[in-house]
């Protein structure tokens, strides 16, 4: 078995610093997130969660530092050559609201990235897309409809469809179980887990879902001061006091309450 300081990252970011019109929104962020997992990355509102994701997506270039991902650093790339490196098809994003296409239907929603990159026919395009969205569960009897014709945890599974087309080997998601009833959560949490055991994904997603984090993740990073202030496990992340905000985070009525039940229940399977 490998160790895991032998395993090679599929994200490494390297003294990263960002500025936005001279303030500091990143100051020396060191990350290495290890393949066939799920990590949780969770701090405060503002602390600058949503940039270093549009930065590891090449949407908005750090002020310094490197970011590599599979090995390929991408800091100074232009986006078409991102493109020609075929790196932006190994990454995959579940926007919060799903973001797709009013106008078009599911299928075609889940076609387009495949249309933009890859030279499939449009029956074979068609084709994956329906397999991606069998893959998340959704009716085919919805894939023909538009996404206003659909529920709120239908549209999150077109959406996570959509992230999977390219078959990429890490897909982040922005609060996928935000605005869902717990048994919708529940439900998409359970598929999540499933899908990153069956096709070995990395999954990186931001959440402030207790739940979602006690129930699939393997790692939680804590953002704050402008850098990494943690990078460990769900249940070491817990029972940290080295970090108020983190262990009121768990340790507060409710938080103490959801991390109790989960506690119990890894108990029970134990046994």
């Amino acid at each position: 078995m490998n160790k895991k300081s032998d395993i090679v990252p599929v994200i490494e970011i390297k003294n990263l610093h960002t500025y936005f019109d001279g303030i500091a929104i990143h100051e020396d962020i060191n990350l290495k997130i290890l393949p066939n997992r799920i990590i949780t990355l969770i701090g405060a509102s503002g602390c600058g969660k949503t940039t270093l994701i549009r930065e590891i997506l090449a949407l908005h270039p750090p002020t310094s530092g490197e970011i590599l991902i599979l090995g390929n650093s991408i800091a100074n790339f232009h986006i078409e050559d991102l493109k020609t490196k075929s790196l932006l098809s190994k990454v995959g994003m579940m926007f919060q609201h799903g973001a797709l296409f009013s106008s078009s239907t599911v299928v075609e929603n889940v076609m387009y990235p495949l249309v933009e990159y890859s030279n499939f026919s449009k029956n074979t395009i068609k084709e994956i897309a329906e397999l991606k969205l069998t893959l998340t569960g959704l009716p085919k009897e919805s894939f023909t409809k538009y996404p206003q014709e659909l529920s709120g945890g239908m549209l999150k599974r077109v959406a996570l469809a959509r992230a999977l087309a390219l078959d990429p080997s890490i897909i982040f998601l922005d609060e996928p179980t935000s605005g869902l009833d717990p048994n919708s959560a529940d439900a998409l949490d359970k598929l999540l887990s499933n899908l990153q055991e069956h096709l070995s994904l990395t999954i990186v997603m931001i959440t402030h879902d207790l739940n979602s984090i006690w129930n699939i993740s393997d790692e939680l990073i804590y953002m704050g001061n402008k850098t990494i202030l943690l990078h460990d496990t769900v249940e070491v992340a817990s029972t940290s006091t080295q970090i108020l905000e983190l262990y009121q985070y768990f340790n507060g009525e409710r938080g103490l309450s959801i991390k109790n039940f989960y506690q119990n229940i890894r108990g029970k399977k134990n046994d």
